[in-house]
């Protein structure tokens, strides 16, 4: 059928890849062992791919939490926000999210690609402009799309750049939205925010930070870059997941502009999606306070960060530009990387492999995250496993 042909080069690349080895797409974790460990493939493995950055998927407190609501309000919703589904535990965790952030509105969404698109779709329309880091998230890309709005890439982290774009819209720039990252998905590199804010005061813009991969992870309190960096009174819009830090599945949207309350009633993704489940509400709102509580959990994570990253720079892999907890060796033919992906699964590690287009520059990245569940001994068989699997490739 012509409808089927536009697949014949995804099943041609597929075809390819398992030729040099296991498809990653079919890689299966069978059985969880720890937050990070589990048996992949029939092989117990170190989880060194995971964005489980506090190691609170197995926590006790989420678990019982989770465990009490599914026992008391059953294993779904059934509905949307706008229909059944909004629960006392949903409305519960947009203050305690309201409160951590310091701000007076959150939307809680169904998932974190689901918070980009409701937000973005029902924020911007025909007739404004948004300005994206050329690096954002497939989910950023995705809601710009279906705003309607008019989108301007400007180039990774330049923010003269953005500066250079801002000024040519003129009067169009009251109507601009900027969307940056706290830390890239893809390098684990932060977004320079002070001078985006900057440039954002000068022209009278809106700014949203996606604090995804961040949150947790970033500012004395855990509030993400935007604390870090000391410019959360800048930041119009904070969007984030519960599927990194938290450990759960959601994600939200928090701001100070009273009309951000009225994105619910206007973003259709949220209207019409199935509203999260109370197990993942209670668990999140345990991991939230875990996070607020425990700010030991980022010393943790930050020393395997710096471990991890040092050790593999000091072996000779090309990183991202600095330290972070995603720690991406680059390559420049996707062959190097897959055998290197592969050889790292014998040796008992399983870490996530990016192949172009995903890729920045059109080389292939092999991914790292650590988490403040690793060892210092398992970081160090990671590195290990670098180091000779590098050798038998």
């Amino acid at each position: 059928m012509a409808l089927f042909d536009k697949f014949r080069q995804i099943a041609d690349a597929r075809e390819a890849l398992a030729r040099l080895g296991e498809d990653p797409f079919r890689a299966t974790i069978e059985r969880i062992l720890s937050p990070t460990e589990a048996i992949v493939n029939g092989r117990p493995m170190i989880l060194a791919g995971t964005n489980n950055y506090l190691g609170l998927t197995l926590d006790t407190q989420c678990i019982e939490a989770a465990v009490r609501a599914l026992r008391e309000e059953g294993t779904g919703t059934t509905g949307s926000r706008m229909a059944n589904g909004s629960y006392s535990g949903h409305v519960a965790l947009e203050k305690d999210l309201a409160d951590f952030f310091g701000r007076r509105w959150c939307v809680v969404f169904s998932t974190g690609y689901v918070a980009n698109l409701g937000l973005l779709s029902a924020l911007t329309g025909p007739g404004d402009v948004i300005l994206i880091d050329a690096d954002c998230h497939a989910s950023i890309y995705d809601g710009c799309r279906m705003s309607g709005a008019e989108v301007i890439r400007f180039r990774h982290n330049d923010v003269g750049d953005l500066d250079k774009r801002l000024r040519r819209l003129g009067e169009r720039r009251a109507n601009a939205l900027i969307i940056v990252e706290g830390i890239y998905s893809t390098l684990g590199d932060r977004a320079p925010l002070a001078e985006v804010a900057a440039v954002k005061q000068e022209h009278g813009a809106c700014l949203l930070v996606d604090e995804a991969h961040s949150l947790g992870v970033l500012g004395e309190r855990g509030r993400g870059l935007s604390e870090e960096s000391d410019v959360e009174s800048s930041v119009d819009f904070i969007v984030g997941t519960f599927s990194k830090s938290l450990g759960a599945t959601g994600g939200f949207c928090v701001s100070d502009h009273p009309e951000a309350e009225l994105i619910r009633y206007g973003s259709r993704p949220y209207i019409f999606t199935a509203s999260p489940c109370p197990a993942v509400i209670a668990s999140t709102r345990a991991a939230l306070n875990r996070l607020r509580i425990e700010p030991e959990l980022r010393v943790l994570l930050w020393n395997n960060a710096r471990q991890l990253y040092r050790s593999l720079q000091e072996m000779g892999f090309r990183l991202g530009p600095e330290v972070s907890p995603i720690v991406a060796a680059r390559f420049e033919q996707r062959e190097e990387a897959i055998g290197l992906w592969n050889a790292l699964l014998d040796q008992g590690v399983y870490v996530n492999m990016i192949l172009p287009p995903a890729a920045p520059d059109g080389g292939s990245l092999l991914r790292c995250s650590a988490t403040a569940a690793h060892t210092p001994d398992q970081i160090d068989r990671i590195c290990k496993a670098f180091a000779t699997a590098r050798a038998l490739t």
